[in-house]
Parts: structure tokens; C-alpha cells; sequence
């Protein structure tokens, strides 16, 4: 790599990462694509404020809502069935003059938990079927913008952490400068280099021995990635022998689980299971992933947890807030095995995308190693949606 292009790369990297930060404070960005470019709010930080502005530059009648096809389709407003990149582009039809009402219904077309969307019943309701605020809604799912920059607009707001709902108005890529400062302004190139160097560049920043109660000869061992977000932790029992396979386990992190004890899930289990069952082994690795509620992140966990209070499972929970069944990648994981000198291990898991994905990312899994422990009265039927939908091994 030549020092110019290294620049170049260390400049919109930082660009990329300056956008996260700036959309999850309420803020706006640009979007460039060739010779399109969009300006775009995540629609869950939506003020009124913000959308009297996008409405100034370009017209209320251009100003967009960017949905994943799961969401618009749980939402009623497309009828037949579209692969799960498409984002439908949605435009509010009905008759609105106060921002505070478009500014609520927005809301409530990227948020599935909002109170008025359970009917009667406590279900989850469909806009388009039910009045918002006394207003009837029509919404239009139209086409209009690149592919590509939808998807990556969406992306955006996933990596952030946020809904995937994203307002945004068309402009002239020439134009955006004099609507966005230039740290805020991202090419969609960018984007997907970047999710390419949080996936694989990891670096080892801190260690030390801290003996558990299961484990005592442990260490802890902290990766950063690329961007200085939050690190991946390997917790090494015993002395490794990286000439044989290494018993593994990687555990996503579980706030309510592994730290409150939450008995929602299992997690809480598999930990401290995965810890005895390798410190009785003799040795292996925790890799402890900062990935939680299977990548859409806590607060975005928590919302799931609502829908499934009034009927979801925790796959159609996901899929109604806009999000793939799991948003996990395998990537930080492997380099981290790399980097501890571990090309093959013995996977305690019941996950077969577990396999697969370590597999894909060049790590050797020479056996799988069942991990299972006793539902409970608030568990079973997640642990069954397990089983059933996403093929968990029991």
C-alpha cells in the first residue's frame, strides 16, 4: 500500500466512522453515489426541527423514509414477498401540514414498539391499516433512488446501532457541501471498505491473569478494532497446545443474561458453562464478542423483548424491527484465533452458522461440541425457536 492511498483510506475511514457518531447524536449526513447523494437523519433521532429542514431544501413532497423490505412488508405496505436486501422507499402520501405529526408517523414507521401500534389485543398493528394520530395513512412504496445507496444508507443506521429507518431527500452531489461539512459527507465505496476492516483488523491491546472461580490460570486478553469501538475479549484457560484443536466456545455478549441473570435466555448458562466445561477440559478460549442481542445491539435487544411480549418469537421480533434473524459476523472472531496461533478448534456450540462461519473465515472446526442446558418457565419457547427456526442443535 503506497503512502498516498494509506492517506486516502485513513481519511475516509475516520469519515465513515465520524457519520456513525453523527447519526447516533440526531445529526445529519450525506450520501454519495456517483452522481446521486442523498442527505439523510435516522429516522428514530427524527426532530421536528430536522425535518422542516430537509422539507426546506427539498420539498415535502420529496422527503423519503429508506425501510428494509421485512419492515415494509410487516408493516403491510408491499404485498408480495421481496428479497431481503431491497429497501423500500417510502413516501407519506396523506395530507400533512404539521411536522409534528409527519414527525410522529415517521416515528412510528421505523419503531414497531411505539404504544399505538398494538391494537386492542396488544398485538403488533400495521400502518396503513390503522390511523396515526387521527390520520389516516397512505404510503406509497416507490422507486427513485439507487440500490445501492439505499442499501447503504440502511447499513448506516445498522451500524450505528440504530433502527433501520433513515429519512432522507435527494440533492445534487455538487450541492452537498453547502448542506453537510465535509467529515460528514461519505461515499458509499467507503462504507463497505469499512465494514470489510471491522470485520478482519483487530489489534491486541491489554492482558492480564484473572483468576475465576471455575478457571482459575486465566487470562484476559483485549482486541480493539479498527474504528476504537468497543473490544472483543479472549478468555485463555490453562496453557494452550495450538498444535492440537482447541476446545472454543464464542459467546455474544448478553447484558441481562450474562450479567443479571436474566432468565429470558440461555446465555447466562452457556457461559459459565462454557468456562467449567474448558477449565475441566484442561484448556481453550472464551471468545467473549461484542455482539450483542445477535448484533442489533441492547437497546435494540430490549425493543425485541417488547414484541415478544404481545406474541413474537425472538426471530419474527427481529425481522419486524427491520433487522436480518442474526446480524452476527464470524470475521473478529477468526482473527483473533489468527492471532492467537489457533488455526483449528472443537466448537462448543449448538449453533450450526456458529460452524459454518469459522469455517468461511479459514478456521478448521474439527468437531462440534454440544452445549445445552435445562429451559425454564421463560425460556422454553425461545429455546424451541431456536430448534425450530434457526436450526440450533439440541
Amino acid at each position: 500500500m503506497n503512502a498516498d492511498f494509506a492517506v486516502r483510506t485513513a481519511t475516509s475511514q475516520a469519515t465513515v466512522e465520524r457519520c456513525l457518531a453523527e447519526l447516533r447524536r440526531g445529526g445529519a449526513i450525506a450520501l454519495i453515489d456517483g452522481e446521486h447523494a442523498v442527505l439523510a437523519v435516522a429516522a428514530e433521532t427524527l426532530e421536528e426541527s430536522q425535518l422542516a429542514w430537509l422539507g426546506s431544501i427539498a420539498g415535502d413532497a420529496e422527503i423519503r423514509v429508506l425501510l428494509t423490505a421485512e419492515r415494509a412488508s410487516r408493516l403491510g405496505l408491499v404485498q408480495s414477498a421481496l428479497p431481503p436486501t431491497e429497501i423500500c422507499i417510502c413516501r407519506l402520501t396523506a395530507n400533512l401540514s404539521a411536522e409534528a405529526l409527519k414527525t410522529t408517523i415517521i416515528h412510528r414507521l421505523a419503531d414497531p414498539t411505539k404504544p399505538d401500534l398494538l391494537d386492542a389485543a396488544g398485538a403488533p398493528g400495521m400502518v396503513g391499516k390503522v390511523a396515526i394520530g387521527g390520520v389516516s395513512l397512505d404510503t406509497a412504496v416507490e422507486a427513485g433512488l439507487p440500490a445501492g445507496l439505499c442499501r447503504s444508507a440502511i447499513d448506516l443506521a445498522k451500524t450505528a446501532r440504530l433502527l433501520p429507518a433513515v429519512v432522507v431527500v435527494k440533492v445534487a452531489p455538487a450541492a452537498v457541501a453547502y448542506w453537510v461539512a465535509a467529515p460528514f459527507t461519505v461515499a458509499c465505496g467507503d462504507l463497505a471498505a469499512h465494514r470489510r476492516m471491522l470485520a478482519s483488523e483487530l489489534r491486541r491491546v491489554g492482558s492480564a491473569r484473572v483468576p475465576l472461580e471455575a478457571a482459575e490460570a486465566t487470562e484476559i486478553i483485549a482486541f480493539r478494532p479498527a474504528d476504537g469501538g468497543k473490544e472483543h475479549l479472549a478468555i485463555v484457560i490453562g496453557s494452550l497446545d495450538t498444535e492440537q484443536p482447541v476446545l472454543i466456545r464464542l459467546h455474544s455478549e448478553c447484558f441481562t443474561g450474562d450479567l443479571l441473570g436474566s432468565l429470558r435466555c440461555d446465555c447466562g448458562d452457556q457461559l459459565r458453562g462454557a468456562i467449567e466445561q474448558i477449565a475441566k477440559s484442561g484448556s481453550g478460549v472464551l471468545l467473549y464478542l461484542a455482539q450483542e442481542g445477535r448484533g442489533i445491539g441492547l437497546i435494540n435487544k430490549l425493543r425485541a423483548y417488547r414484541l415478544q411480549d404481545v406474541g413474537a418469537d425472538t426471530m419474527d421480533a427481529n425481522l419486524q424491527l427491520g433487522f436480518g434473524a442474526d446480524e452476527r459476523v464470524y470475521q473478529p472472531a477468526a482473527e483473533m484465533l489468527r492471532q492467537l496461533g489457533i488455526p483449528s478448534v472443537r466448537l462448543l456450540t449448538n449453533n450450526p452458522e456458529k460452524v459454518r462461519g469459522l469455517e468461511q473465515c479459514g478456521i478448521a472446526v474439527v468437531e462440534r461440541v454440544p452445549h445445552a442446558f435445562p429451559s425454564n418457565d421463560h425460556n422454553a419457547r425461545y429455546l424451541s425457536t431456536k430448534a425450530t427456526r434457526f436450526g440450533h442443535m439440541f
